[in-house]
């Protein structure tokens, strides 16, 4: 009798510790994330409202409008976290259309080579939702994500205020990062921008001593404007009093935008300089892993960033390891005012420059039966650089184009620039790795599988427009599908294969070439 109830007490708490394992495991968090995804019914009221101008998209509009950082004021205090709480994140802030998540990585790898613990947070993520938020340069673990990810759940969801007061998505991971960044005290975080700028969910940011603003184009233009202006005021809205800010050359309209709110702002803004007027500790040091003038130029923006930091905050290090700020003039004592543009690259900048990687940009994955070149450009000026980079690997190779748009982009803008590539196949596929995803998949999306194989079969038609049914066209149901169709005609010679036209598609096709994004 007495075993009968010794076994029946442990049967209890094996069940008891496998609930609660289950309850706080990562793909109970996953789920639970997927779930707080905006609704198509939602994204489709917010650009409607825009067309029929019940909400205007320029700038003053969206500011007056728009309650992202009261929102997010009030999800941080949820997790107790206030903004001079938040005050104590030393940041360095990224907006842009094009290169921000390559100078953001450079960034943060440049800092880690010279000894500082960095946080880093990017979207959107390839492979695992993890991605997002980074610790000295790695990808949090699956249980360090689902660690943090339930207590912030838990903490939001036991001060609701009526069902369904919860943050977004996007919202909701970016309290997770300023959590897990001031639990673990980084000395530095770097925060891309997700999108726009001025009411992004990062900019509830209050205190930043640097910003920066990568290439701009035309992109999101139902939620940021249509001209490129409207989009830098958009950007630009991430300065702040007594920043400094750092940017790449611009066209003449978005550079006048970029310099006014600069000015009102008292920002001081500058130009970094071209990458290849640097000084190299040597010749052989200056080259990057990736040989294209827009990853050189987002290199030189993110040796300028992260150099202006090191200069700002006048980091010091303490016996302990630990890193203590000391800003510029502090207590009355005037320091030497220092040059704001280095020019002299250093041993340890170099070698965080060329550490870096990242995945799903100029990328490049070989198999047995194709090269595969991944770029995730989705806009026109990036696909153009996608294209040619392409095109200079890839002169005796039979083509093959993997490509897919997402939202509201101009496919036909996009597809414009690989017209003339070559390509002896094309691909037009849903940006999934396989048809069936459950909440728990890292890459759920609600956007119904209608909607999207419509969107397939309306860019293979601009397309045989554009080739005049020269090209062999194919709509997939998802990526998978599209290499085994592959793989079937490439017995013999190996094709060169690019996939682009969205992150989200890159993301897929790596979760199936190189899951643990290896390459």
């Amino acid at each position: 009798m007495i075993s009968i109830r010794l076994f029946r007490s442990c049967l209890v708490n094996s069940l008891a510790v496998r609930m609660c394992s289950t309850k706080n495991s990562y793909e109970e968090a996953v789920r639970k994330l997927n779930v707080l995804q905006s609704n198509k019914a939602t994204i489709e009221q917010i650009r409607k409202d825009i067309r029929t101008g019940q909400v205007s998209n320029t700038l003053p509009q969206i500011t007056e409008k728009c309650t992202n950082l009261e929102d997010m004021e009030h999800y941080l205090s949820r997790t107790g976290v206030s903004l001079t709480k938040l005050d104590e994140l030393s940041v360095i802030h990224i907006a842009g259309t094009k290169g921000k998540g390559s100078t953001s990585a450079m960034c943060e790898s440049i800092l880690r080579h010279h000894g500082f613990r960095t946080g880093f947070y990017s979207s959107p993520h390839l492979v695992a939702v993890r991605e997002r938020i980074r610790l000295d340069g790695r990808v949090i673990t699956e249980e360090q994500f689902a660690r943090h990810f339930h207590q912030v759940h838990d903490l939001l969801d036991a001060t609701k205020a009526f069902e369904g007061d919860m943050p977004k998505y996007f919202a909701f991971l970016t309290v997770m990062a300023f959590n897990v960044f001031l639990k673990e005290k980084v000395d530095v975080a770097i925060i891309e921008v997700g999108i726009g700028g001025i009411v992004d969910y990062t900019n509830v940011l209050r205190k930043v001593p640097v910003v920066g603003i990568t290439a701009l184009g035309l992109d999101h233009t139902s939620i940021l404007g249509t001209t490129l202006p409207q989009i830098a005021a958009a950007k630009a809205g991430i300065m702040k009093p007594g920043c400094e800010a750092y940017t790449v050359e611009q066209p003449e309209d978005a550079m006048e935008v970029l310099r006014s709110v600069a000015s009102s702002v008292k920002c001081p803004l500058t130009v970094v300089p071209a990458y290849k007027t640097y000084t190299f500790p040597t010749s052989e040091q200056a080259r990057l892993l990736i040989d294209v003038e827009a990853y050189q130029t987002n290199a030189s923006l993110a040796i300028q960033l992260s150099h202006a930091w090191m200069r700002i905050t006048k980091p010091v290090h303490r016996k302990n390891g630990l890193i203590k700020h000391v800003p510029n003039g502090l207590n009355g004592v005037t320091k030497p005012v220092l040059e704001t543009v280095v020019k002299c690259v250093t041993k340890e900048t170099m070698t965080g420059l060329s550490a870096c990687k990242w995945p799903g940009r100029y990328q490049v994955v070989d198999s047995e039966y194709a090269k595969f070149y991944l770029d995730g450009a989705h806009t026109k000026e990036s696909m153009e650089i996608c294209a040619e980079w392409f095109k200079n690997h890839n002169r005796l190779h039979d083509k093959v184009l993997i490509f897919s748009a997402t939202g509201d982009r101009n496919a036909e803008v996009l597809l414009q620039p690989l017209k003339d590539v070559g390509f002896k196949s094309v691909y037009f596929v849903i940006p999934t790795a396989h048809k069936n995803i459950s909440q728990k998949n890292d890459n759920y999306s609600l956007v119904e599988q209608e909607e999207l194989i419509a969107r397939c079969e309306k860019h293979a038609q601009i397309w045989q427009h554009f080739q005049e049914g020269s090209t062999d066209v194919t709509v997939a149901g998802c990526v998978a599908d599209a290499l085994v169709n592959l793989k079937k005609q490439n017995i013999v010679d190996r094709s060169s294969v690019l996939i682009t036209g969205s992150l989200h598609l890159v993301g897929a096709a790596l979760s199936i070439l190189d899951p643990n994004l290896s390459s």
